[in-house]
């Protein structure tokens, strides 16, 4: 991924393996390799609360970016109704398959993102992964389609916690970001 003018500074996560979800002798996987797959990754699901406490989940195309998560969507989609009520959501990207490849899913709490110059980063880094398909102008504080009209509202997620569900051993690493 193009370096960016925006950076977070970002620790290393604390790794841990819950040896009670998987098989014997598993070790932990690698922080990075669980990033990186976050980082490859092409779609990913985003999982909201509705007002009524009904689970909402969606699939989208997101970035991993300078240590957070970053989606966006219309201001009148459910996902946008749901985090303006309640932030926390999950993240969840992996293989459709039982055996080989690594699941991932991240916890956190979605925050708008406002600024037009970390909005700039963030829709380089879209062009850099989508291409022209995802094209955005970033423009009064959200993403403008190639219409101009269509804005787009922006949320990052900065994990507090990281899943990673190995299948090849079988296994369960926690990344925890303090």
């Amino acid at each position: 991924m193009a370096t960016t003018h925006y950076d977070r500074s970002v620790a290393e996560p604390r790794t841990e393996i819950d040896a009670r979800f998987g098989e014997p002798g598993a070790e932990p996987v690698a922080w990075e390799v669980g990033r990186e797959a976050l980082e490859q990754a092409e779609l990913y699901w985003v999982s909201t609360v509705r007002a009524d406490g009904r689970p909402h989940v969606t699939p989208l195309i997101g970035i991993w970016l300078a240590g957070a998560m970053y989606f966006c969507t219309g201001s009148e989609e459910q996902k946008a109704i749901n985090l303006a009520a309640n932030p926390s959501c999950a993240l969840i990207t992996g293989r459709n398959s039982l055996h080989g490849g690594l699941d991932l899913v991240v916890e956190g709490r979605a925050e708008r993102v406002s600024d037009d110059a970390k909005l700039g980063a963030v829709a380089a880094a879209y062009l850099e992964k989508y291409g022209e398909e995802w094209r955005f102008e970033a423009r009064d504080g959200g993403f403008r389609h190639a219409d101009g009209e269509t804005v787009a509202l922006v949320f990052e997620v900065a994990p507090a916690k990281v899943l990673g569900f190995g299948k090849d051993p079988h296994s369960q690493t926690r990344w925890l970001f303090d």
